[in-house]
């Protein structure tokens, strides 16, 4: 329930100031994966490529978040919703900034995001970062999923905690078969055509 005592305020500077004032539209793109789907390697090409351009980008990386504003979250399944309720609100005042932001979280619930995307509207857009568990696995650097085996990390998506895959993503990667590359390259292709449209 609301606080009546808690009042937004106003101020004389607005987003689409700033967005002028930066030359291009602000907006979310939201990857969403397995554990070692590439999901940051992505975002990270993703804002080299947007930064050469001169837009201004900022990644929210899972763990970084995690080692930060949300530390006190631990992985039980209320906690993990409220790790990605604070997100959107991140979100949103980021892209209020003019700032576009590329997200690298697991996010695993669909209802979770869902609501971002109810609180982003047209400036969020998901990307499923598409690889099958075991090429996950394979991949490992992390060694969570060995941890996830043994028991030694509990609700670990994808072992004892499920993943549930996007339903209607706006661009849909799968990494197990193309190159970081090719992925790279779709993602640019989906990307311009958005600032375009976003300049019109």
């Amino acid at each position: 329930m609301p606080d009546l005592n808690v009042i937004p305020q106003e101020h004389k500077i607005n987003r689409s100031d700033r967005q002028k004032l930066l030359g291009h539209r602000s907006f979310v793109i939201w990857f969403t994966g397995l554990s070692g789907s590439g999901k940051s390697t992505l975002a990270n090409l993703l804002e080299q490529n947007l930064h050469s351009k001169g837009i201004l980008t900022c990644i929210l990386d899972g763990d970084n978040i995690r080692n930060g504003l949300n530390k006190d979250l631990g992985f039980s399944e209320n906690d993990r919703i409220e790790n990605i309720r604070r997100l959107g609100e991140l979100c949103r005042l980021f892209t209020d900034a003019g700032v576009v932001v590329l997200t690298a979280f697991i996010s695993p619930f669909r209802s979770d995001r869902s609501c971002v995307r109810e609180l982003m509207g047209k400036d969020f857009h998901e990307v499923y970062v598409k690889c099958p568990l075991d090429v996950c696995e394979s991949r490992d650097v992390k060694g969570l999923y060995s941890k996830a085996r043994n028991g030694s990390i509990s609700n670990f998506t994808g072992i004892d905690s499920p993943y549930e895959e996007p339903v209607d993503p706006e661009l849909t990667i799968d990494t197990s078969s193309m190159t970081i590359e090719e992925s790279a390259e779709v993602l640019d292709k989906y990307i311009t055509k958005l600032l375009i449209k976003d300049r019109t």
